[in-house]
């Protein structure tokens, strides 16, 4: 049965401690200097918590922002307006529950010519209990995992993310993960897709199961779209503990207990996008693929995520659902 590293959410919570001291070993590469110019970077779940932190910090950096999002629009891109200086911000609405959502907005981006240099694929949500799509998926199974497949798919079928644009930079593709994956469970194909009911505990525990999964399509779409040679790096990173709203729909109690600990050793989201944003654009994450960044720090992932034989299935798997859903469904790579 699949499992994630903790099935506690406090434990969970408190393994953020020793990040917050650790030493960061690439923190000084990031300078002023860093900069987005001319770049258009796309950031999904932008209107709050990292998402918004970044939206800022790219925009302050001189990128052309498109916060992709489904609420707070258009408070939340006039604040990163207002923050950043920069009037190179717009929203776009986009529901990562919902597969037709993701059509329109790709749709949306065909359709006006735009074309992305950097995508970060931040969206994601941590629930208490099973919730169920009309869809018939269960929603952090759907947001945090099996969108993403699809999402990435189109953007590359419909060229807005061009692997064939003759341009000075290639296109970058960011996965924002976390480092709980480690020590999860292998994916279990028989239960792929399937509703779990779960409560606090074992959504904790699925939460850091599915950036286990997350990581390991990544490492896939990496072997297929650079398979002959490098035309999109694609990276993933863990900013460490942020403090966010992601808790927002714990149990009142649990949700103080959690909100203290974060209020004392996790990095506001300012903070936690800095290692995003050296990620991101930085000329040390041009010509290479496949890094893992845990916040400023160099590492390997969990060794699973990197068996091809897994990252074939799981493709397998998350194409036929798609299929089975979309009579537009498409494998692009």
């Amino acid at each position: 049965m699949a499992h994630g590293r903790f099935d506690n959410p406090v434990v969970a919570a408190l393994a953020g401690v020793k990040d917050f001291f650790s030493k960061q070993k690439l923190e000084d590469q990031l300078t002023d200097s860093v900069r987005a110019d001319n770049k258009t970077c796309l950031i999904t779940g932008a209107n709050t918590g990292l998402g918004f932190g970044i939206a800022v910090e790219m925009a302050k950096r001189g990128a052309h922002v498109i916060m992709a999002c489904r609420s707070q629009i258009p408070e939340a891109g006039e604040k990163v307006k207002t923050l950043s200086g920069s009037d190179k911000v717009e929203m776009i609405h986009l529901d990562l529950s919902k597969i037709e959502s993701i059509h329109r907005f790709c749709d949306n981006l065909k359709e006006n010519k735009i074309e992305v240099d950097i995508t970060i694929l931040n969206a994601g949500v941590a629930l208490p209990k099973a919730r169920m799509l009309d869809s018939g998926l269960e929603e952090m199974f759907m947001v945090n995992y099996f969108t993403n497949f699809i999402f990435l798919n189109l953007l590359l079928e419909r060229e807005i993310i061009n692997l064939n644009a003759n341009k000075e930079h290639r296109p970058r593709i960011l996965f924002i993960s976390s480092d709980s994956h480690r020590g999860s469970s292998n994916i279990d194909f028989e239960q792929f897709g399937k509703l779990n009911n779960y409560g606090v505990s074992q959504g904790i525990s699925y939460y850091s199961y599915y950036k286990l999964v997350l990581n390991t399509l990544a490492m896939e779409f990496n072997r297929r779209i650079n398979k002959e040679n490098l035309v999109a790096p694609i990276h993933v990173i863990c900013p460490g503990p942020v403090h966010s709203n992601i808790i927002r729909e714990a149990p009142f109690v649990l949700r103080k207990i959690l909100g203290f600990i974060f209020s004392i050793v996790f990095r506001s989201p300012e903070v936690a996008a800095k290692p995003v944003i050296y990620m991101a654009i930085s000329e040390a994450y041009e010509n290479n693929t496949g890094q893992y960044l845990h916040m400023f720090n160099p590492k390997e992932m969990d060794p699973k995520v990197y068996l091809e034989e897994e990252g074939v299935k799981l493709w397998e798997y998350s194409l036929d659902l798609w299929k089975s859903m979309d009579k537009e469904a498409i494998s692009i790579v």
